[in-house]
């Protein structure tokens, strides 16, 4: 048996702490268990408890990790990403076993403790509360909840909360006037949901990139805080709003007791409709609990001095007013198969400034691995023969005016205002294209590395104006990928009709 013989290479790995070993049994085991649940709808329990072990084994935190990426990344998210209502039950059932094997190690007591004060006390009565909750339809609030503070938790990335989170702190904002509206996440926040917003942003960090406890974790010390947040309020006065949120492990994990409380099942609800994007999903969830039919497209919140500084830099640019810029990112956040590979990326550039009164501002991206690809980028440009420029946001308005193509090196808030004084977006599926779409500025997306139609029309950006997917195959493996094929093919959507 496949199972045995992992286990038994695990008990050759424990006191070995080889990196690449432990990586290569962990996928193998995390491939195992998909295999076997797409054949045969197979939940193998020993599976994902040898998952578990292998992600909290070690004293070294960094070794603990490697498992745990592969737990997220191989199961968890594939999972999270099919949009199907089986998928959705699985994934509940695997997120209480987890949460049930760490309430066993001595870390995980708090854990335990904390959900025995919501007398959850077995890993059964977990999952029956979110099954519960998952398969109810959506409650309307109370007609007499007049709510003083409305926490809503932050989806942990910027696309999903500019796609989500922003709905509905504008739905919610409208209906309860007098409610201050709190959202609760990381710091990057505040560059999207700027003071003009009107929304306090709470900071809590949430490790992406964590170890398995301490993804976990995460959920007492937001416990902590909306209890804090929630202090000398009384049950009429306040509500959580959470929109799938992996603070809560996707509604697993209990905060406040369900009359204050309302889940947006955003993966398998009954009933939705197969072509809605995110936005769309958010305002119907929205309809059905607030009791009122109204619709909001996402919003972003830029700070005024990044605006100031961009619109300075197109003055200069362009005085005569006829220059087209066209704003640029693409970074894949790590899943290099959202990157449509070979030359693709500098016959794109090559292509757009042919016009000569195109200029591309491009993100210079995060990380080394993105700045090497961008450099090379500026390098076949200047090859090419194209003038351009690099610089940090606060230095764009000393570049040289007969610059084409300009590296920029920004932060999120940054390229928003990039962004948002641009006329065009261009992009692989990430944060930017929602705010893009957000700040009304036509919007093209490559996207790439998913077969998965649902998951795509889900993701696709929701705005005002222009929104076309160019969408690429690169997971297929005898599919042909023509450059040129998908190069014309964008530049037939940005002819105007």
């Amino acid at each position: 048996m496949k199972l045995n013989y992992y286990q038994e290479r695990w008990q050759d790995l424990k006191d070995g702490a080889n990196p690449d070993l432990i990586e290569s049994l962990s996928k193998r085991v995390a491939s195992r268990f998909i295999d076997r649940y797409y054949y045969s709808d197979e939940y193998n329990r020993e599976l994902i408890h040898l998952l578990c072990e292998m992600a909290t084994h070690f004293e070294d935190d960094s070794l603990n990790q490697i498992a745990a990426r592969t737990l997220f990344g191989t199961v968890i998210e594939r999972l999270c990403d099919d949009f199907e209502e089986l998928q959705t039950e699985t994934y509940n059932r695997l997120i209480c076993q987890v949460v049930n094997f760490l309430c066993q190690l001595p870390e995980g007591s708090d854990i335990e403790s904390e959900l025995y004060s919501f007398h959850l006390r077995t890993e059964e009565q977990l999952y029956q509360r979110i099954e519960s909750i998952r398969l109810t339809p959506d409650r309307r609030l109370p007609a007499n909840v007049h709510p003083k503070k409305i926490l809503i938790l932050s989806r942990v990335t910027i696309g999903a909360d500019v796609a989500i989170t922003s709905v509905i702190c504008q739905r919610v904002a409208q209906f309860y006037p007098q409610a201050q509206v709190v959202v609760v996440g990381n710091a990057k926040l505040k560059q999207i949901f700027a003071d003009e917003s009107n929304i306090q942003v709470h900071e809590l960090n949430y490790a992406r990139r964590g170890g398995l406890l301490e993804k976990f974790q995460a959920w007492l010390q937001l416990l902590a805080e909306v209890r804090a947040l929630i202090a000398h309020l009384s049950p009429a006065e306040f509500l959580i709003l959470d929109p799938d949120s992996r603070l809560t492990q996707l509604g697993v994990l209990p905060l406040v007791p369900l009359q204050n409380y309302r889940f947006f099942n955003s993966r398998s609800k009954k009933g939705s409709s197969k072509q809605a994007s995110m936005a769309q999903l958010t305002n119907l969830w929205l309809d059905n609990i607030l009791g009122t039919k109204d619709f909001r497209y996402p919003k972003v919140w830029a700070g005024n001095s990044n605006l100031q500084a961009v619109e300075k830099f197109r003055s200069v640019a362009d005085t005569d007013g006829d220059r087209t810029f066209i704003t640029i990112n693409l970074g894949v956040g790590g899943n290099e198969r959202k990157r449509v590979p070979g030359s693709f990326e500098q016959n794109l550039l090559v292509t757009l400034l042919q016009d000569s009164n195109t200029s591309v501002l491009l993100d210079l991206g995060a990380g080394d691995a993105e700045r090497a690809q961008t450099s090379a980028l500026l390098q076949a440009a200047e090859e090419a023969g194209i003038t351009t420029a690099e610089t940090a946001f606060s230095q764009i308005q000393q570049v040289d005016t007969d610059a084409r193509l300009i590296g920029v090196e920004c932060s999120i808030g940054e390229i928003f205002a990039l962004i948002s004084k641009s006329d065009e977006f261009i992009g692989y599926d990430s944060a930017c294209q929602h705010i893009a779409a957000a700040e009304g500025i036509k919007t093209f997306t490559i996207f790439a590395g998913t077969n998965n139609v649902r998951f795509i029309r889900r993701w696709q950006a929701c705005g005002q104006n222009t929104s076309e997917i160019i969408y690429v195959d690169t997971l297929s493996k005898d599919g042909y990928i023509d450059n040129e094929d998908i190069i014309a093919t964008l530049m037939d959507f940005r002819t105007p009709d």
